[in-house]
């Protein structure tokens, strides 16, 4: 299915003008490593079967994972290992498809609960979700900022956006996983309950998934992070803050109506 869409036509044809406009941003010496990792978009694609599976397992059991949480590097340390060869790596297919399900899985709950269906109601859930993933993206790089930038040096961090964007979005397979529940087959009288369940338990999830990624680019992926510019005790807060703002972002995308 995966070697299918990435070598459909119009995938083919997205990738291709994708890589033109940046071959040709990058000849006006523009920084491309602001934005992704490697100078080519396909990289945040590059997935099969099988890091799909892992990763999913990854984003909705964080705590589970007994590997590394580190980045694999090429043989020539010259770039990060795509995502068919390291499960850490970021991508935006998983993200892309999670949206996608959440749109289409409240469109399904609002004709299965209210008996009512609208274009226009897929717009509004399909605006919602763009918001959401746009405050994750700005709280993750805020976060980083808060916490790896100043210092004597007036240095502040730079990780790829599109990095920031691929971790902002898994946060839609928490809310398809939440929506999946809405629309399960249960006695009404559990509808409430099996909602605050899945959310807080998706929550929880996506709150320490995004702590261990935040740290572990910190640790391991800024070079002029300085470890003892803030306390322990003021970076904890930090991180605690993202965990906690899971919840509403979460409680939000999940109540429809």
């Amino acid at each position: 299915m995966y070697e299918e869409f990435k070598s459909h036509e119009i995938a083919n044809v997205l990738y291709a003008t994708g890589s033109d406009i940046l071959t040709a941003y990058g000849e006006k010496n523009i920084n491309i490593s602001r934005y992704m990792c490697v100078n080519n978009p396909r990289y945040y694609f590059q997935v099969n079967d099988e890091y799909v599976k892992n990763k999913l397992k990854l984003i909705l059991f964080p705590f589970l994972h007994k590997g590394r949480w580190m980045r694999a590097m090429e043989d020539d340390s010259s770039s990060f290992k795509s995502a068919m060869h390291d499960i850490n790596a970021p991508d935006l297919y998983i993200p892309l498809m999670a949206f996608v399900t959440y749109v289409l899985l409240a469109a399904f709950f609002l004709v299965l609960c209210f008996c009512r269906f609208s274009p226009e109601s897929i717009g509004v859930q399909f605006s919602t979700g763009l918001m959401c993933w746009l405050m994750q993206v700005l709280l993750l790089e805020g976060t980083l900022h808060s916490l790896g930038g100043g210092g004597g040096s007036g240095e502040i961090i730079l990780v790829p956006l599109l990095d920031v964007v691929s971790y902002a979005g898994y946060t839609f397979v928490g809310a398809a996983v939440v929506m999946a529940v809405r629309v399960s087959p249960h006695p009404v009288r559990w509808a409430h309950l099996m909602f605050c369940g899945a959310t807080l338990w998706e929550s929880f999830c996506m709150g320490v998934l995004l702590v261990k990624i935040v740290k572990r680019i910190l640790v391991f992926e800024v070079p002029i992070f300085d470890k003892q510019m803030y306390s322990t005790n003021k970076r904890n807060y930090v991180l605690l803050f993202v965990a906690a703002a899971q919840f509403p972002q979460l409680f939000w995308l999940g109540n429809v109506h």
